[in-house]
C-alpha cells in the first residue's frame, strides 16, 4: 500500500491528445502557432486599452482583464504540452499536476467573472445611462475585478487541498494532454465523493450564477435596445453587445461542448480534443471578436500599429529604445 500513497508518487503519464507518431510533428507545428497568436492578440487587446484615452472605461477595463487572463490561461497548458511532444515524453510531475490544476481552475474560473461584469456593464450602461458613472466608478470597477481573484484563488486553494488527501499508484496514466481535474479525480485509488461534491458545488458558483447574470442582463438590455430612438446609438450599442455575446457564447458553448462529450461518449480523445477549444481556440479568437466587430478597439488598434512602424521604420537609435515610451504617450 506504501506505493500507492501520493506522497510516494513523483510523477503522472498524460497521454495526449493522440498516441500517432506520425501525428506529433503536425500538432507541435499547430500549437505553437496557436500559442503565439493567442499571445501577440491578447498582447495588443491590452496595450490598446492602456494606450488610448478613449478606451479608459470600465467596460475595456475589464476586456483588458479578461485578455490578461486568457493569455494566463493558455500558458498553464500549451508550454507543458509542447515540451512533452518534442522530448517524445509524457511525464507531469506530481507537483507540477496539482500545479496545473490550480491554475487551470483559477483562471477558467476568472473567465467567468469579466464576462459576467461586462454584461452587467452594459446593462448600466444602456438601461440607466444617467446613472453609469455614478454605479460604474473606479473603486467598484477594482473591488470586482479584486473580489474576482479572491473567489477564484480561494475555490482552487480548497480543491487542492482536498487533491493532497487523495492517492495514486504509481505511474498513473492521465487520459489527456493536461491536468484536468475531473480527469485526475477518475484516475484516484482513493474516495473522491468529497472532492466532486465541491467540484459540482464550484462549478455551479463560478458557472451557472455567472450565467444566470448574464441572462438577466441581457433580458433587460434588449428591450431598451428596441425601444432606443437613435440609430448611431443603437448600433453602437448592438456592436459592443454583440462582440461580447460572441465571446460568451463560444466560452460557455466550448465548456459545455467538453461537459458533453465526456458524458456521453466516455472517450478521452474526444474529450481532449473538445477541450482544445475551450483551453486554446477561445482565448486566440477573442481579441480577433472584439478588434473585428468593435469600432473603438479597430481604431486604438490602428493608432497603436502605426505608431509602432513609425517608430521602427523612421526612429532613430535612440528613439528605438523609447518606443515603448513613444506608444504609452498616446
Amino acid at each position: 500500500m506504501e506505493a500507492e500513497n501520493h506522497t510516494e508518487l513523483s510523477e503522472f503519464l498524460l497521454l495526449g491528445l493522440s498516441g500517432a507518431l506520425e501525428l506529433q510533428p503536425v500538432l507541435f507545428g499547430l500549437f505553437p502557432s496557436m500559442y503565439l497568436v493567442t499571445m501577440l492578440g491578447n498582447l495588443l487587446i491590452i496595450l490598446a486599452v492602456s494606450s488610448d484615452s478613449h478606451l479608459h472605461t470600465p467596460m475595456y477595463f475589464f476586456l483588458s482583464n479578461l485578455s490578461f487572463v486568457d493569455i494566463c490561461f493558455i500558458s498553464t497548458t500549451v508550454p507543458k504540452m509542447l515540451m512533452n511532444i518534442q522530448a517524445w515524453s509524457k511525464d507531469i510531475s506530481y507537483v507540477g499536476c496539482l500545479t496545473q490544476v490550480y491554475f487551470l481552475m483559477m483562471f477558467a474560473g476568472m473567465d467567468n467573472f469579466p464576462l459576467t461584469v461586462m454584461a452587467y456593464d452594459r446593462f448600466v450602461a444602456i438601461c440607466h445611462p444617467l446613472y453609469y458613472m455614478i454605479i460604474m466608478n473606479p473603486r467598484l470597477c477594482g473591488l470586482l475585478v479584486l473580489a474576482s481573484w479572491f473567489i477564484t484563488f480561494l475555490v482552487s486553494l480548497i480543491h487542492i487541498l482536498l487533491m493532497k488527501r487523495l492517492a495514486f499508484s504509481t505511474g498513473t496514466e492521465i487520459p489527456h494532454f493536461f491536468c484536468e481535474l475531473a480527469q485526475v479525480l477518475k484516475v484516484a485509488r482513493s474516495n473522491t465523493l468529497l472532492n466532486n461534491i465541491i467540484l459540482y458545488v464550484a462549478t455551479a458558483l463560478l458557472g451557472v450564477f455567472p450565467v444566470a447574470g448574464i441572462l438577466f442582463s441581457y433580458s433587460q438590455i434588449v428591450p431598451s435596445l428596441m425601444r432606443m430612438s437613435s440609430t448611431e446609438g443603437k448600433y453602437k450599442a448592438f456592436s459592443t453587445c454583440g462582440s461580447h455575446l460572441c465571446v460568451v457564447s463560444l466560452f460557455y458553448g466550448t465548456g459545455l461542448g467538453v461537459y458533453l462529450s465526456s458524458a456521453v461518449t466516455h472517450s478521452s480523445q474526444s474529450s481532449s480534443m473538445a477541450s482544445v477549444m475551450y483551453t486554446m481556440v477561445t482565448p486566440m479568437l477573442n481579441p480577433f471578436i472584439y478588434s473585428l466587430r468593435n469600432k473603438d478597439v479597430k481604431g486604438a488598434l490602428g493608432k497603436l500599429l502605426s505608431r509602432a512602424a513609425s517608430c521602427l521604420l523612421w526612429g532613430t537609435t535612440s528613439e528605438l529604445r523609447g518606443c515603448y515610451r513613444c506608444l504609452k504617450q498616446m
